[in-house]
């Protein structure tokens, strides 16, 4: 045991020095290990070299493992011929060849143990990963990479880019990406690219090339659609708490003197209706309102009320939505239809608040519907379904849509694609869905409609 144990404390650092340098010195340490070695297992020497190999991997690429184990054989063969040599001195050299074949072909098969490991690594990550080599040919693609691609793996291994981009079976956008990453990370010599592809990812390309590959390129493309999510989020959120700051500040103070205004024409009504300009009096008291509905919504907007929640069964309120903004809907010529999945939902909220969260979302629909210059007839449809904890409510149009740069900025505060509208609307329906511990997205395409999804935790 003791020898075991001074032979492990000698071993690791002979091996790791010649892992880092290559050098003969520390191919001559293997060679006085090995002779040392009287009553040790060759099992045991093994185990000690895997031991060793383990902590040297540990903290390194999967890729330069694989490097790293094959360059370790070496470094145990010495050692292995020196033992046996030690071993059995009275062996004829065709005893000796034959042993150390027998080692030979057991060192391999544990190199490819270990070598089919980390493929194997390799090919489930969540990441897309392909490797070309020094004279631009697919090599390598992993599962996810294939997945990204849409298309087998073996239909693209031994192509080049232009094999790639003639291929029959990768759809005109998927080349499209192709030819951007490589104009970027080839030509521009680009280590990271972020794009968004036409489904709607955002994905995140790195390359990796020079001497540790050997001149191989090792291309990665990872998801990141719920990182950008959560860094939309935060900065929704910090936009929000600015426009907290200044409506806190400002809102009131413009209140008053818009009240004194609209007294004093009040009282002025009469004498211009004299002079025949009462259209004045009229038009400056709708502005008036106007902006006091702009400062009212702004004022929401800056910190809604806390929720006082009440248990409520979400279908019916549902229909008493659909009642208010019915005949709305009628005279723009679209119908709403209510869908459920689960009578029994109900879910714990602020009725008033949620309504109004419901009602800018409908009224928004019924309004892209009346701007379509088509025939057809408009429908709005509200499905109600559990998704795990939370019920979800998809408020879904058949109108204009919208376009990737109205969606990014669809819940930031005075945004708005109205000419009498305020901007307001979304913003404060995305805090009062906040403050409910649930969460709004959205999805749409020009020409196909638009649709919104709500979750809302479902009553205890």
């Amino acid at each position: 045991m003791q020898a075991m144990q001074a032979i492990r404390k000698r071993y690791f650092p002979a091996l790791a020095e010649y892992m880092r340098s290559g050098s003969e010195a520390s191919l001559f340490e293997a060679t006085e290990i090995g002779k040392l070695l009287h009553d040790i297992h060759p099992e045991d020497i093994i185990a000690i070299h895997e031991e060793s190999m383990q902590k040297l991997v540990a903290n390194v690429d999967s890729d330069e493992a694989l490097g790293l184990y094959s360059r370790s054989f070496i470094f145990l063969i010495e050692l292995m011929v020196a033992f046996r040599f030690r071993l059995q001195p009275e062996q004829t050299p065709e005893q000796r060849f034959s042993e150390m074949r027998d080692m030979l072909l057991s060192s391999h098969r544990s190199f490819r143990m270990v070598k089919n490991k980390y493929e194997n690594v390799l090919q489930h990550m969540d990441s897309g990963i392909a490797i070309f080599d020094s004279d631009g040919i697919l090599s390598f693609v992993n599962v996810q990479m294939a997945k990204l691609l849409d298309i087998p793996r073996k239909t693209l291994i031994g192509c080049n880019i232009i094999d790639m981009m003639s291929h029959s079976q990768l759809n005109r956008s998927t080349k499209r990406i192709i030819l951007r990453v490589f104009k970027e990370m080839y030509l521009r010599r680009s280590r990271y690219l972020e794009f968004q592809d036409v489904n709607g990812r955002f994905l995140l390309v790195t390359v990796t090339y020079g001497d540790q590959l050997d001149g191989d390129y090792l291309i990665s493309v990872k998801d990141v659609t719920e990182y950008k999510q959560i860094e939309q989020s935060a900065y929704q959120n910090d936009k929000l708490a600015m426009l907290g700051k200044i409506a806190a500040s400002i809102a009131h103070e413009i209140r008053n003197p818009l009240t004194s205004i609209r007294g004093f024409i009040q009282l002025l009504k009469p004498h211009l209706a004299q002079l025949g300009k009462e259209e004045y009096s009229r038009i400056i008291l709708t502005e008036i309102d106007r902006a006091n509905d702009i400062i009212y919504e702004f004022l929401n907007s800056s910190k809604p009320s806390a929720p006082m929640k009440q248990k409520v069964p979400i279908n019916s309120l549902l229909k008493e939505v659909i009642l208010l903004s019915d005949s709305e809907a009628l005279l723009k010529g679209c119908q709403i239809h209510l869908e459920t999945y689960d009578e029994e939902l109900a879910i714990s909220i602020d009725v008033k608040q949620v309504k109004q969260v419901i009602l800018n979302i409908i009224r928004n629909a019924i309004d892209a519907i009346g701007e379509l210059e088509t025939e057809r007839s408009g429908r709005i449809d509200i499905v109600t379904r559990r998704d795990g904890h939370d019920a979800e409510i998809t408020i879904r149009d058949n109108g204009k849509g919208m376009d990737t740069t109205t969606k990014s900025k669809l819940f930031d505060p005075f945004f708005t694609t109205k000419a009498s509208g305020t901007g307001l609307g979304l913003s404060v329906s995305y805090r009062i869905v906040r403050n409910h511990g649930g969460k709004i997205r959205v999805s749409s395409n020009p020409g196909e409609g638009t649709e919104f999804n709500i979750y809302l935790p479902l009553a205890e």
